[in-house]
């Protein structure tokens, strides 16, 4: 017997070594940063009750993908060491060790994922109506930046080119109510929160457009009975970019409406209307440009009526350093730029950003920019001012190898009286920050 289970494993290893040394072709890109901030009044307030912050903050990310054969792929991508330099609240003291940590999972909230993040993980494979994408895969991406919010989330796609049309068609799920362990959620179905969509793009020369049309039917507010209710909301949302000479365009709207809140009651239901619009412009000279561009969300200032009239968020969508700096918040864990007074974030909803930029190309590696923006809120509640204020930005940044950028900012922030909040007596005072940041692409 033992003899046999030697020529077994003698076979075993023949065959393992007679093999290719790989069953799939493998391709690695992702990026790397490390970013340095310093923030003089985060909260917006007078000198005498507010405090500043530094810190530096750091992310890698890989992305590869194993080509297994022709047509066919497996996409991956993780996170790691996604976090402030010297942030160890992890271990519940001010060790800076990067040893294994011994906490249990459950024990003193040790952020589990905080060093090591698997979030996607999808095949690609080509069939006769098209291509097919299933698992989990970016979410919340299309046409310009804004209104986007990429997200991983599991989905299925079929993208179908049709000559200069391509087709798309996407099942999303954001929240399973079978396995869930929140309260009256278990075992339950139809307590689901899913994501449809079907969409058409049309590609000529200089440019493109398409038409989206996505439906949410999320149903995960069943719970509790008391209150129970579905939102049902529909979404159509047209875009287009383009290249005349040397100036580049791009314009998209969003129209949401349905039912924010439908309720088993019977009564109450809220409905659910809201509009976003943005459109850019940019022009090249030479080794300079200036552009500008306009974003609008619609705000709602009765959230106890019968209608949600807030218009789209734009997490993607970077205006300004300091106001509606989606970045900024993920650095800082979303404590926000308007700190007490719950304000501006940096979801733009609820918004109007006008913003005027223009840059300049000293070498082909030095880049130097000037950003003007423009804030103001499109609805307050009684007691509140609209005006979000003035910010200035400054910007360079050098290209010390082609995948390796240096890059120094400035903005200055003259904060607008919605800062105050409810009462016009508070004091605020201005904002400025100074970052830099070395980033890595390959």
């Amino acid at each position: 017997m033992k003899k046999f289970l030697v020529v077994l494993l003698s076979l075993g290893l023949i065959l393992a070594f007679g093999m290719t040394a790989s069953a799939a072709d493998v391709k690695f890109s992702g990026s790397w940063y490390v970013m340095g901030l310093y923030e003089d009044n985060q909260q917006i307030s007078d000198k005498d009750h507010t405090y500043s912050r530094a810190f530096f903050y750091t992310r890698t990310r890989l992305q590869p993908v194993f080509q297994v054969a022709d047509g066919l792929t497996l996409t991956t991508r993780m996170d790691a060491i996604e976090k402030q330099w010297g942030q160890t609240d992890w271990r519940g003291g001010f060790d800076d060790k990067m040893s294994s940590r011994r906490q249990t999972s459950n024990a003193g909230n040790p952020k589990i994922q905080e060093s090591f993040e698997f979030e996607r993980a999808y095949v690609t494979f080509k069939t006769a109506i098209g291509q097919i994408d299933a698992g989990y895969m970016s979410s919340g991406k299309w046409g310009t930046d804004f209104g986007d919010d990429e997200q991983s989330r599991p989905r299925v796609k079929l993208t179908s080119p049709m000559g200069p049309f391509t087709l798309l068609a996407v099942y999303e799920k954001q929240f399973e109510a079978d396995t869930s362990s929140k309260a009256g959620y278990a075992h339950e179905v139809d307590k689901d929160n899913d994501n449809f969509v079907l969409a058409g793009v049309y590609s000529f020369k200089g440019g493109n457009a398409g038409l989206l049309y996505k439906y949410t039917m999320n149903n995960s507010g069943m719970v509790p009975p008391a209150t129970a209710y579905k939102t049902k909301v529909h979404a159509l949302v047209p875009y287009m970019k383009a290249t005349f000479g040397p100036v580049y365009v791009e314009g998209e709207i969003i129209y949401t409406f349905g039912k924010a809140a439908e309720f088993a009651s019977g009564s109450g239901d809220i409905d659910k209307k809201g509009l976003g619009a943005y459109v850019k412009a940019r022009a090249k000279f030479g080794p300079a440009y200036a552009g500008a561009s306009v974003l609008y969300s619609s705000g709602d200032d009765n959230a106890k009526d019968d209608k949600n009239e807030e218009g789209p968020q734009s997490q993607d969508l970077d205006v300004g350093l300091i106001l509606g700096n989606d970045a900024l918040q993920t650095w800082t864990a979303s404590s926000g730029n308007g700190g007490k007074y719950a304000a501006f974030d940096s979801g733009k909803a609820n918004s109007l950003m006008i913003s005027a930029f223009g840059g300049f190309n000293p070498t082909p590696k030095t880049n130097l920019e000037l950003i003007v923006v423009k804030a103001q809120r499109d609805k307050v509640a009684a007691g509140w001012e609209k005006d979000l204020g003035w910010e200035i930005d400054v910007k360079a940044s050098y290209k010390i190898y082609d995948n390796l950028t240096y890059m120094v900012g400035a903005g200055y922030l003259m904060a607008g009286d919605y800062f105050k909040g409810a009462s016009q007596s508070n004091k605020i005072d201005n904002d400025y920050l100074l970052l830099n940041r070395l980033s890595l692409s390959f």
